[in-house]
């Protein structure tokens, strides 16, 4: 891991760029961590539209969980952002923004081009990530995974142990594949979903979280579509972090 840059913002949260051979990077680190002390860590996942165009969100969300002592940490996924184009995963993005569009069901096909790929690649690149970021002074233990694409999530708390808690947002295209995969999640979830979500399958979002193994899992359902989720969300989000992190 090498960092590229380095800033304190305003509100005395401590943010560096890094690199993981060519994964860019960005770790958020509270004032109050130390090695003497150090911040649990969350990773934060993101959907596939780059970290650029993410940031604000994604800073957003480190600020909130700094005031609640967590260092966070994000990675560019693959075929996003400045890495090497994906054509495989944009064809299939671009068969299934067709479907959309067209009003038409999208296909298992389709799906399973889109997510399977993705999944297979990212979750090794988050894992080395969680490597190098567990080995910096002020980091420690233990570890929650927060959104971006569901199907990422259940990957990691698959096959990822020092992750012990995660919070999902049921709102991207689940492969038949991974249902089997959530049936073998274990760790405490909290899994939020958008009533209205335009984008999403309700009914198969339920299916998924019945399918889940956990025997703690909570499912927080709000009105609205996509981008309509209520600020309190993120609130009952943090707690539920606080509670299986600290």
């Amino acid at each position: 891991m090498r960092f590229t840059s380095e800033q304190r913002l305003d509100d005395d949260l401590l943010e560096r760029e890094f690199t993981l051979g060519e994964i860019p990077g960005i770790l958020w680190t509270p004032a109050s961590a130390s090695a003497s002390a150090p911040a649990p860590l969350i990773l934060l996942g993101h959907p596939p539209l780059g970290l650029h165009r993410m940031y604000p969100r994604l800073v957003a969300r480190a600020r909130h969980s700094a005031a609640e002592g967590f260092a966070t940490a994000t990675i560019e996924l693959p075929g996003s952002g400045d890495r090497p184009r994906w054509p495989a995963v944009d064809q299939a993005r671009a068969d299934m923004r067709r479907a959309l569009e067209a009003g038409e069901p999208v296909s298992d096909e389709i799906v399973d081009a889109l997510v399977l790929p993705l999944v297979d690649k990212a979750v090794p690149e988050w894992q080395a990530a969680l490597d190098a970021l567990l080995a910096l002074p002020g980091i420690g233990g233990p570890v929650g995974y927060s959104g971006g694409v569901i199907s990422i999530g259940i990957r990691l708390a698959v096959v990822e142990p020092r992750i012990v808690a995660a919070g999902f947002f049921a709102g991207s295209f689940v492969p038949r594949a991974m249902f089997e995969e959530a049936r073998r999640v274990t760790i405490p979830l909290h899994v939020l979903l958008q009533w209205d979500d335009e984008g999403n399958d309700r009914q198969a979002a339920l299916d998924l979280f019945d399918a889940f193994g956990s025997k703690e899992k909570s499912l927080h359902a709000n009105m609205g579509g996509h981008t309509g989720v209520p600020q309190f969300a993120g609130d009952a989000a943090a707690q539920f972090f606080t509670r299986h992190l600290k």
